[in-house]
């Protein structure tokens, strides 16, 4: 198992201007998030706003296993949290050295589409690597002569940002089939990805099922693609009143090991509820093996829904 070899200063050790930054790149991305909505530029995923965003929770990335650049791979990551910040920040930038951890690798994080319908934001997006998570965009990006491409999904989607309660590790998959379909068209290597403490960083409101409020909800989310949330942070100059700057809670996004995938053209659905159980087991065992160490009780299980 390696470790980033730029892990973050330790928080006693860090002077009150570096505090600053920190609150200022972990702000940026909210507001990015929230409000904003080029092409790949490795200029920005480069950019030294992504390292005081990685520093202030601190942000880590974990690999468990070598993911050879000679095979395309699909990234399963879980869970989606209120703004995937762990993901964005191991992925779409460089401030932990994913291309000196997986050399070779090309990494795309896929995101909700009609992100993309928005002038100017678009092109700031796509400039770190996000894509439409549809099929023509993901199948395009697999199809590529050049492997060592890895398209990351937020498998639970929008929907599971609705399960995104502190202290929780609730994920939508059971019925979430898509991704897997996609890897064997393609015979990519699935990846089960986790990032601990994601949805730590914020406190979110949640409605009971079955209540009005959690029905306005889905119902949202089918005319709009995505799910209104109430979620709070801390103040931005005050750490005892709520705003919009999240809590500074470690994440730890570990990276596990890949499932060989065959291609099928054509899978069926015993292919394909039958990689998808595999992939469900992987990401259990993941959890289980690293829980601990990333601060989750040992008596805390995954619930799968």
């Amino acid at each position: 198992m390696g470790v980033s070899t730029a892990p973050p200063p330790p928080t006693t050790s860090k002077t009150p201007r570096k505090q600053h930054l920190e609150a200022v790149g972990a702000y940026q991305y909210v507001l990015t998030f929230l409000f904003m909505g080029g092409r790949r530029s490795e200029w920005m995923r480069n950019q030294a706003i992504w390292r005081q965003l990685r520093d202030y929770y601190p942000v880590k990335l974990v690999k468990t296993a070598e993911l050879p650049p000679d095979r395309n791979y699909v990234l399963g990551a879980h869970p989606h949290g209120v703004m995937c910040t762990g993901f964005l920040c191991n992925f779409s930038t460089e401030s932990n050295g994913f291309s000196q951890l997986f050399p070779g690798l090309q990494p795309w994080l896929a995101v909700l589409a009609g992100l993309f319908y928005v002038p100017v934001y678009r092109d700031y997006i796509m400039s770190f690597g996000l894509r439409p998570v549809s099929r023509q965009s993901l199948d395009f990006i697999l199809s590529q002569p050049r492997l060592g491409q890895a398209v990351v999904i937020m498998v639970g989607g929008a929907h599971e940002a609705l399960y995104s309660v502190p202290g929780k590790h609730c994920l939508t998959l059971r019925k979430r089939k898509g991704f897997v379909r996609l890897a064997l068209r393609h015979g990519a290597s699935l990846v089960p990805v986790y990032s601990f403490g994601e949805n730590d960083i914020f406190r979110l409101k949640a409605f009971a099922t079955g209540s009005w409020q959690h029905w306005c909800q889905l119902t949202f989310k089918k005319l709009m693609g995505f799910s209104p949330c109430i979620f709070w942070g801390r103040s931005l100059f005050s750490a005892t009143s709520w705003g919009l700057l999240p809590f500074a809670v470690p994440i730890t996004t570990v990276v596990g090991r890949p499932i060989p995938v065959p291609q099928r053209l054509h899978p069926t659905e015993e292919e394909v509820s039958h990689y998808h159980a595999l992939y469900m087991m992987a990401l259990e065992k993941l959890f289980e093996e690293h829980k601990e160490s990333c601060g989750v009780p040992a008596s805390t299980c995954l619930t799968l829904i």
